[in-house]
């Protein structure tokens, strides 16, 4: 297949570039190398692979430039992955978090109407189910109240994915991914902040009473879920979680970390933060059952590759 990776030079999406070179797939890569955290990173992230695919620096938000790179290539599938992401910095900038996420969606899924692709796959948010009191989560759950601008967006672009899907027969399967970690994390999210600051002897802020709990998701295992979305024949539009299943308390991520380092960490702690969800766990039986989804690194074997990858990559430095 030819297939467009939105956000490719990203964390997520460098992973399953590199995924589906190996496979034998033809790869275009989309991305803004916006300023959310360093261009550089991005650019370092696809410097092994750059020379296999074709790039295009286009911002989602440019209709016209969205649409000439389908005037530019033939794609099969599309995986749908860039996104302005945090939950915080959402409620700082929800105008530029909507225009990205939502208004961009709906270009690139337009423009996938009009070039005839087949297949979408969307990269949707545990962020969805808000502060939810059935747990674990599952796809079937009525959604009635996020808690940020970000999960408004994520869930908003769902319902824009179902709509194309229903009105165009356009394949489509968007995938909530639940707190994804390892090598290549962006620096601003927990796993990578607080080892960065701990391997420096620098605070870290723990926000509440660090009782909230977390399914983090290893990236080899989101990867091998998103693969097989990209083979799913079921119905036109589904949703899947790509969780582990297993939840971590934030004062034992800060345990394992300093465990890790062989460092105490020096805790800032601070009130709880408008937004943030107290439990993320995702249901995957569906998952499972339907793509074969498979996770096989629990959180005891993931970290330790992070914190190797984090040392050998020079991030502490």
């Amino acid at each position: 297949m030819r297939i467009l990776v939105t956000g490719g030079a990203g964390f997520i999406g460098s992973h399953l570039v590199e995924k589906l070179l190996a496979a034998g797939h033809g790869v275009a890569i989309l991305d803004d190398f916006n300023d959310f955290y360093d261009p550089q990173i991005k650019h370092a992230n696809i410097t092994g692979f750059a020379k296999d695919t074709e790039i295009y620096h286009v911002d989602l938000r440019d209709v016209a430039s969205v649409r000439n790179v389908f005037q530019r290539q033939k794609f099969d599938a599309i995986a749908h992955l860039a996104a302005r992401a945090g939950v915080r910095p959402s409620i700082q900038h929800p105008q530029l978090y909507h225009d990205t996420n939502v208004t961009g969606t709906l270009h690139l899924l337009e423009a996938a109407r009009i070039a005839g692709v087949e297949r979408f796959i969307f990269a949707s948010s545990s962020s969805v189910y808000g502060a939810s009191k059935t747990v674990p989560f599952s796809e079937d759950q009525r959604l009635i109240q996020t808690l940020s601008p970000y999960a408004a967006t994520k869930i908003a672009a769902e319902f824009l994915c179902s709509t194309y899907s229903h009105l165009y027969q356009m394949r489509v399967v968007a995938l909530r991914y639940f707190t994804v970690y390892g090598p290549r994390q962006r620096p601003d999210l927990a796993i990578h902040q607080f080892t960065r600051r701990i391997h420096a002897g620098q605070p870290i802020e723990q926000f509440g009473d660090g009782t909230t709990r977390r399914d983090y998701t290893y990236i080899d295992d989101v990867i091998q879920g998103t693969m097989a979305a990209l083979k799913y024949d079921g119905a036109f539009f589904d949703i899947f979680n790509l969780g582990e299943s297993e939840t971590i308390q934030l004062k034992d991520l800060i345990a394992a970390i300093e465990n890790a380092l062989g460092r105490k960490a020096k805790i800032n702690q601070l009130p709880e933060q408008p937004g943030d969800m107290p439990l993320t766990c995702a249901n995957i039986s569906k998952a499972r059952n339907l793509l074969g989804y498979n996770p096989t690194t629990q959180f005891s074997d993931g970290l330790p590759r992070f914190i190797e990858w984090f040392l050998r990559s020079g991030r502490g430095r």
